[in-house]
């Protein structure tokens, strides 16, 4: 990788100097005045950052205001470099009528490694300083460290995401956040809302690894800028940028189950405003294995084809403009090893799971800043999504559909001067619902106006407060009222301490979100008009940067309770052959603890090794008992090393999980609580070798090849009244070993 960009900047050097003639700004007495901010806060000015004509040693920093000025008769190129410690260097083409006509420049740096962000040489998750919120990032290098190629392998080498398996039949998964289920944590791409509502199961499949430039991983209460559902966390996918993606990306991958997956990237700059980016995927697994010998498959077939096509206008300083077009399609079959698409379900018949899913999604963001007011700024995003799925689970059929509308106007600001930043607009959500339960049919269509306002001061030196309110007008549910607060206080440069509070509100999709209930006998019992959710949610961390030994590091705790006001309650506890749904009546809440340190042990040797505690309990029929299925007690640890230039890297995480309570199946008695799962652990590790354009990477899943025993509860009888496969909560499929190739054009 190294080499390449060495040779890429040899290239665009020699150009740059052929053309040095037709590029000089005029050699006047001319000046370029301009500002240097924070891209995450505008409103942060970067005081001594440094600004420098490129390849030149005439530069200047920047004053109390964050302003600077150079002579434009110091230049020998159009370029100037900008950089500051903590934050990305960058250069900037210097247009000669920006100095003609005396037009402020206005640049931004993206926060980057220094004790600041904790970005250890070669390290895995980083930690942002400069966030009111308790923000985490996992870059595309972090994103290589695990199995290709979607969304959830992508938390492998993260503390903070659970991923597990829903059920041991359809292959399913989902995240877990502060100890509650991926349905209370808003998944967003581009912080657009995103893979909601009815594509809830298999959603962690959609969206392939290798569009993703980075992941932000935001605990607690986020901003009310992105709605009203958020109430554990926010998990925002950044995707690849047009003008940003390398020319040509190709990520090819297969395992031990014999399952392949191809992705081809394709970038170009059209037009010095437009660019795009072209991102294919497919995969495909058409073995059928049974490691287990329960007579099911371990893992269902599936052929997956993905498309995402995204491009970006910009004019100037003033008008930017992306939007972008995904369409997938996704056949899935599953049960048992015999079982062949379209046979008769029933007593002395194969039992089978299938699913045919097509998704159609596009979006538009277009933002004007101001000229002369580079605080100032006007955007709108649009969203428009379809989602249909047919899917059959032994006797039973679940189809479904959704179609949604998703508008926001912002208008941002200042009062008086940058420390105090204002965000106000408007919102319109509609959602429209279609779902098919064997004979019984129900849907609902969500209306959703709104509007919001958030207030953030910074007082440029330790303290961020960031009050943020909307109010929604629910044509089903009436008048919602959001409030939500971030505080950021920094005692030192390297010791900050965060709070935040806020309410979250959410219409649950009861079966569409426990579809692992599905695959077994037990049957769906309504006992209420269900009402949507309501939480509140309240925390906060302590984060302390370091240095020892010459080597940076950093300790991170955080604590938060989510506490509901009323929750859909999915009850597998009262018996052991149905899933009641109804409203909370008691309580209900999670606790969650989390300890985290991060350090460079040796020179391009990180380690990070984290504690989880969890203490989630809900009340089922007046007994307030521990939720199935989430650990009380969990352990991780990671160790990554990397040679200089990233030419051979290894990377290997182990993870403890404590006992599980488990609701009873089957023909077990029920006791008020069912069993409780094993305590396990699981490894997974990865080489990988750089060359010039390419790597090879070789890696295993579950390395100590650990299998949950007996995951399927009457795996003989799969039509019997005794049948249960929802019970998942270790590993199914046993060891896995994979190996792939990347190649680049940057």
């Amino acid at each position: 990788m190294f080499i390449s960009i060495k040779t890429h900047y040899k290239a665009s050097l020699a150009i740059t100097i052929a053309l040095l003639a037709t590029i000089l700004l005029p050699a006047t007495a001319q000046e370029l005045h301009g500002k240097v901010v924070d891209q995450t806060n505008t409103s942060l000015s970067l005081i001594g950052a440094s600004v420098a004509w490129k390849g030149t040693t005439k530069g200047t920093t920047t004053d109390a205001s964050g302003t600077f000025s150079l002579q434009a008769a110091d230049s020998l190129t159009s370029q100037i470099i900008v950089s500051y410690i903590g934050y990305k260097s960058d250069t900037i083409q210097v247009n000669a009528a920006t100095i003609s006509n005396h037009a402020p420049l206005v640049v931004s740096l993206v926060p980057n490694s220094s004790l600041k962000e904790v970005v250890v040489e070669g390290q895995q998750t980083r930690y942002s300083a400069l966030t009111p919120t308790n923000s985490q990032v996992i870059t595309s290098r972090d994103l290589e460290k695990s199995a290709c190629c979607n969304l959830a392998e992508s938390f492998e080498t993260n503390a903070s995401v659970e991923v597990s398996t829903t059920d041991a039949v359809s292959g399913a998964k989902q995240i877990q956040m502060l100890g509650l289920d991926g349905s209370y944590t808003l998944l967003t791409t581009d912080n657009i809302p995103a893979l909601r509502g009815l594509a809830t199961p298999y959603r962690l499949n959609y969206l392939s690894g290798t569009y993703i430039e980075s992941i932000d991983i935001i605990k607690g209460m986020g901003s009310v800028l992105n709605g009203y559902e958020s109430i554990s966390g926010q998990v925002n996918v950044k995707l690849k940028e047009p003008d940003k993606s390398e020319r040509l990306y190709v990520n090819l991958y297969g395992n031990s189950l014999a399952k392949f997956d191809a992705n081809v990237n394709v970038s170009a700059q059209v037009s010095p405003k437009w660019s795009t980016v072209l991102m294919l995927h497919t995969d495909h697994l058409g073995n059928r294995v049974d490691r287990n010998n329960d007579g099911f498959m371990d893992l269902a077939l599936g052929t997956q084809y993905n498309v995402f096509n995204k491009w970006k206008f910009m004019s100037g300083d003033e008008w930017v403009s992306e939007f972008g077009i995904n369409a997938l399609r996704e056949t899935k079959l599953g049960g048992q090893m015999n079982y062949e698409k379209g046979e008769p379900a029933g007593p002395g018949q194969h039992y089978g799971t299938e699913s045919e899913t097509e998704r159609l999604s596009a979006f538009n963001k277009t933002s004007y800043t101001f000229p002369s007011k580079p605080y100032q700024s006007i955007g709108i995003i649009t969203a428009f999504n379809h989602h249909r799925f047919n899917s059959l689970y032994g006797r039973r059929i679940y189809n479904g559909e959704q179609n949604n509308a998703d508008l926001r106007l912002i208008f941002q600001s200042v009062i008086g001067h940058t420390g105090h930043t204002y965000k106000i607009g408007a919102s319109y959500l509609y959602d429209d619902y279609s779902e098919t339960l064997s004979s019984t049919s129900f849907g609902r269509t969500e209306s959703v106006p709104g509007v919001f306002a958030e207030y953030i001061f910074n007082n440029s030196e330790n303290l961020t407060v960031v009050a943020g309110a909307r109010v929604d007008f629910h044509n089903l549910y009436g008048s919602i009222f959001t409030p939500r607060l971030n505080v950021k206080y920094d005692f030192t440069p390297n010791t900050i301490f965060r709070l935040s509070a806020g309410k979250g509100f959410r219409v649950a999709n009861p079966v569409a979100e426990n579809t692992a209930a599905l695959v077994s006998s037990r049957s769906f019992i309504f006992r209420e008009q269900l009402q949507p959710e309501q939480a509140w949610n309240t925390g906060g961390s302590f984060t302390q940067y370091f240095e020892l030994g010459g080597r940076p590091g950093a300790f991170i705790t955080d604590y938060y309770y989510t506490t509901f006001t009323n929750q859909v309650i999915a009850d597998m506890y009262s018996s052991a052959h149905s899933i009641s749904f109804y409203n909370l009546n008691g309580k209900s809440f999670a606790k969650s603890f989390q300890a985290e340190l991060q350090y460079e042990l040796l020179k391009g040797f990180d380690v990070k090794t984290a504690y989880k505690y969890f203490d989630v309990k809900t009340t089922y029929n007046g007994l307030l008992v521990q939720r199935p299925m989430i650990p009380q007690h969990r352990f991780f640890i990671n160790l990554g090393f990397a040679t200089p230039f990233d030419k051979w890297r290894a990377d290997l995480t182990t993870q403890y999980f404590g006992e599980m309570q488990l609701a009873p199946r089957g023909v077990e008695p029920h006791t008020g609580v069912g069993n409780t799962s094993d305590r396990f652990y699981t490894l997974n590790g990865q080489v990988s070798r750089a060359f010039k354009h390419w790597e090879l990477y070789l890696g295993g899943e579950n390395l100590l090849n650990y299998r949950q025993p007996n995951p399927i509860y009457g795996a003989d009888d799969p039509f019997g009244h005794a049948f249960d496969a929802s019970m998942v909560w270790g590993p199914i499929t046993g060891r896995i070993i994979y190996a792939g190739m990347r190649f680049k054009i940057d």
